[in-house]
């Protein structure tokens, strides 16, 4: 029987790095109590604001909620949600000192307009194109910095499509993983899906998976799961297959296993950021322990725990210790 305590304790002496898209998520709460006379749209009334770290920055969120010490690694903006975004990172003891400045891009910002626990309006502030080759050749100078200064044992590809990671950037980095010996676990986003050769860990949604392979499913079976993972594997030679599933569970494969594992029963209230706590959970218990159905199980938990949150939130160290006691015992 797995020691849950010792292994949740372990997590402690771990420093992972998070490399990608970070963003700043900023909710606008309020009411409704009557429609605009300008235009048919409801007018709401502010009751709070609020900012959030975002994207790869939630990763890195749910990484030193485990208990591990987490870095950021990326390219923002030199402006006041720079600023927002670091001092956010600040306050929960996540390190910033590998983050590169550019002013020639804005830091991402998405805001939310939110009344009765409900969207109503999403606004993004943001850049897409590729880093250029000057930022390119910044970032992976850092990163190296970054290994040779820190020697982490974990490093997470957090991909949001924001232009950060590149193909050159996943060829160098994933290289450099490999030559030091570090756990590679990836989020992978549709554009640069097929780049990320040689992982450890590939944690694609099935979506995600559907629209990269071009395949026209429904649901997912256990067998059609696996050829998946074969048509991945040969194209990716990644040593696990992690996909999440929805409200299904997650399915995992490697060389030598492979299962669903079904989703327990939740009060869903938002499914945002659910897999950027899944992938850090899974990357992490992953290079503590080297047991892929464990990995898959306690990340399959962890997920659904945030899932009642409203809202991207990260995972409770301590509700998550004291379910797989009770479930996984």
């Amino acid at each position: 029987m797995e020691n849950f305590d010792l292994l949740f304790s372990r997590f402690a002496s771990f420093k992972v790095g998070i490399i990608g898209d970070v963003m700043l998520d900023t909710y606008m709460w309020g009411h409704v109590e009557r429609i605009s006379p300008e235009a048919p749209v409801p007018v709401v009334l502010l009751d709070k604001k609020e900012q959030r770290i975002g994207g790869a920055g939630n990763v890195a969120l749910n990484i030193q909620s485990l208990g591990a010490q987490a870095y950021v690694i990326s390219v923002i903006g030199k402006d006041m949600e720079a600023n927002a975004l670091k001092e956010l990172f600040h306050m929960h003891a996540i390190s910033t000192r590998y983050m590169v400045e550019s002013s020639e891009r804005i830091t991402t910002n998405k805001t939310r307009i939110i009344s009765r626990n409900q969207q109503m309006m999403r606004l993004d502030a943001e850049v897409l194109h590729d880093l250029n080759a000057a930022q390119e050749a910044e970032l992976i100078k850092t990163f190296k910095t970054f290994i040779a200064t820190e020697k982490p044992d974990v490093i997470i590809m957090e991909d949001y499509n924001k232009g950060v990671l590149t193909k050159n950037v996943i060829a160098t980095i994933i290289q450099l993983c490999n030559e030091h010996h570090i756990t590679v676990a990836v989020d992978p986003k549709r554009k640069n899906f097929f780049e990320y050769k040689g992982v450890d860990i590939f944690k694609p949604n099935l979506k995600e998976v559907k629209d990269g392979l071009n395949l026209l499913l429904n649901e997912a079976s256990p067998e059609q799961l696996h050829t998946i993972h074969q048509q991945l594997h040969a194209i990716l030679n990644h040593h696990i297959s992690f996909i999440t599933l929805s409200e299904k569970g997650v399915f995992y494969q490697n060389e030598q296993q492979s299962s669903i594992i079904p989703s327990h029963l939740r009060n869903v209230a938002d499914v945002s950021g659910a897999g950027d706590t899944v992938i850090a959970v899974a990357a992490l218990v992953y290079a503590a322990t080297k047991e892929v159905r464990l990995m898959a199980e306690i990340a399959n938990i962890a997920g659904g725990l945030v899932c009642e949150e409203v809202g991207t939130a990260a995972v409770d160290r301590q509700k998550l210790l004291t379910e797989c006691k009770l479930l996984l015992s």
